[in-house]
């Protein structure tokens, strides 16, 4: 599709797209590209108060422009754009001055990783399950394949780190089953003033609830051709890594916010919620508070925004992030308060993340969109409030039969997620 001549002029500066920023071996000037975005970023973001101003006052007149909406809505890509850039070359550089970690003096667990690298080469499995057992301890499991080694699966579960919004929010642990609980004070201690030689009667007990993340298996299988295998400066096992890292992302990313909990993690929107508040007593352990929007199918009412920040006690706020998709950043980037400020800012500072309303904004797409009844924007301490487990012993078995000649590393890794603590998110529903 042709772009508008607006559309061309807003877009010239190419930005490039998340997954090749993540996977492009940055040999350039990490730093002089990120003042470079920032500096793109300050632009576009006067270009765009400046545009949707023109957009607001055009409309108060009854007079809507359908070009000028148009230039809004580029220019709020390319706010979403530059954001992910900067945020990207910010990573880029923290992983440059990061001290790796060596397992070079553990002599089971290189033998374990040389043994595992002919193993995904060439099949080999000679004392491969003995070596599997000896340097991370895990029983064997021969209809599974063999336990992927402790650096690789490390290095997985960094790339799903900053991949995945929810495993940069949340609470992630590393567990040996899936017999994971936890105990929670849900209230009910009774206490009470007394003079000094007044009888003390015994007062109520707190109240323990034990909870757990609902756990699933969830698979990949990609797939190379024995003749990448048999080249010596194919790095097998970042390939696999990098393959592994998007392929869980994907899957993982939607159930940690929606998942229903069957066979899978259940995401914080899939427990019950309701606008009742924090008061003690008032609603039940386990079950999330919503602030309505105010308007209909819409999110317009800065004061709503307001309200849903102090729903949050204290204690939550100091670590809290707003949650939720680029089209609702995008609606929310428009917004003003009664003073003509808008609520939404770009970070114009190295390490400076956008806030709204002094808040951080993540984006994540399996967020829902501005829908009436729809539940698009949640906010809170993530960390406190949910938590992911990755239980310890990714899988993988060679199959050089099915495809050839491909050869298919099926894979498989069980992870469980679930809210630990309902009053440390809240959320924002649309109103019918």
């Amino acid at each position: 599709m042709q772009q508008t001549p607006i559309a061309q002029a807003v877009t010239k500066a190419s930005v490039p797209s998340l997954r090749s920023m993540h996977r492009r071996n940055d040999g350039g000037d990490s730093v002089a590209e990120l003042r470079t975005g920032i500096k793109q970023l300050g632009e576009a973001f006067h270009e765009f108060k400046k545009s949707n101003d023109e957009r607001l006052e055009k409309l108060s007149k009854g007079q809507g422009d359908p070009l000028l909406e148009g230039k809004v809505d580029e220019l709020n890509k390319k706010l979403s754009d530059l954001e992910a850039f900067k945020k990207n070359t910010e990573e880029t550089l923290k992983k440059k001055n990061r001290i790796g970690r060596s397992d070079a003096d553990d002599a089971d667990v290189e033998e374990h990783k040389k043994a595992f690298d002919g193993y995904l080469r060439k099949g080999r499995e000679d004392g491969l399950r003995d070596l599997e057992v000896k340097a991370i301890n895990l029983g064997t499991g021969e209809d599974g394949g063999f336990a992927v080694p402790e650096e690789l699966d490390r290095n997985i579960a960094q790339l799903e780190r900053d991949l995945s919004v929810m495993r940069t929010l949340a609470n992630v642990i590393s567990v040996g089953s899936e017999e994971y609980k936890r105990l929670v004070n849900t209230g009910g201690a009774a206490s009470g003033w007394v003079g000094e030689t007044d009888a003390r009667p015994e007062t109520a007990a707190p109240k323990l609830a034990q909870i757990a993340p609902f756990f699933g298996e969830i698979y990949a299988n990609p797939a190379v051709t024995q003749k990448a295998l048999d080249d010596i400066f194919f790095d097998v096992e970042a390939w696999l890594a990098d393959e592994l890292s998007w392929e869980f992302d994907e899957q993982e990313g939607g159930s940690f916010i929606t998942g229903n909990g069957t066979n899978k993690p259940k995401g914080f929107l899939a427990y019950a919620n309701s606008a009742v508040t924090d008061k003690v007593g008032t609603r039940p352990f386990g079950t999330l508070q919503f602030v309505t929007s105010g308007a209909a199918a819409a999110l317009s009412n800065p004061d709503r925004l307001i309200d849903l920040i102090h729903s949050l006690k204290r204690g939550y706020r100091r670590n809290a992030v707003f949650l939720g998709n680029g089209l609702t950043l995008a609606a929310l980037r428009k917004l003003k308060d009664n003073e003509g400020n808008y609520l939404w800012r770009p970070g114009l500072e190295a390490g400076e993340p956008g806030i709204l309303l002094g808040y951080r904004y993540e984006e994540d797409e399996a967020m829902p969109d501005i829908a009436a009844d729809s539940i698009p924007l949640a906010f809170g301490d993530f960390k406190r409030g949910y938590t992911i487990a990755d239980v310890r012993g990714t899988r993988v078995l060679r199959d050089p039969f099915t495809n050839k000649p491909f050869v298919h590393f099926y894979t498989t890794k069980r992870v469980g997620g679930g809210v630990m603590d309902s009053l440390a998110i809240k959320l924002l529903k649309i109103a019918a």
